[in-house]
């Protein structure tokens, strides 16, 4: 199933993202992806990385580059949640170029919660998995 883009993040491509081929750097995909990870993470949880004691952090990325973007592509970073676990959930991401439509690149990331003072995973605070499900429109697998 299709995932439903509702978050959107405007991506500016600065000109140190493009290389000697003339586009975007690989490296430069994943400061965008993380743009629209922490709007998200903001905009929907209202997490403060600066106070919080339990925070998201990244377990696992896995991206694809499909087409190359160039300076002065107009991107718009699509984020989604796909999933909401017991400590975890996954992040689905695109980059779509608005003049064409077409998507540039995707990603999946898995986020786990970690309390920052013990160093180690914790279950998902109960507002934050409600956040998430309000914000989506979808259920956990945790009942």
């Amino acid at each position: 199933m299709e995932p439903t883009f509702k978050h959107l993040t405007p991506i500016q491509i600065r000109f140190n993202d493009i290389d000697r081929l003339g586009h975007v750097n690989n490296n430069a995909y994943f400061a965008y992806y993380d743009l629209g990870k922490e709007k998200y993470i903001i905009d929907v949880l209202k997490v403060d990385y600066a106070t919080g004691q339990i925070l998201p952090v990244i377990a696992n990325i896995n991206a694809d580059f499909l087409e190359p973007m160039f300076y002065g592509d107009q991107i718009i970073m699509q984020t989604c949640v796909s999933r909401i676990g017991n400590k975890s959930f996954t992040l689905q991401q695109r980059a779509v170029n608005q003049t064409t439509g077409r998507t540039m690149c995707q990603c999946t990331t898995v986020m786990v919660f970690m309390d920052i003072a013990a160093q180690k995973s914790v279950p998902m605070p109960e507002e934050f998995r409600r956040a998430i499900e309000s914000f989506e429109g979808i259920q956990s697998e945790i009942k």
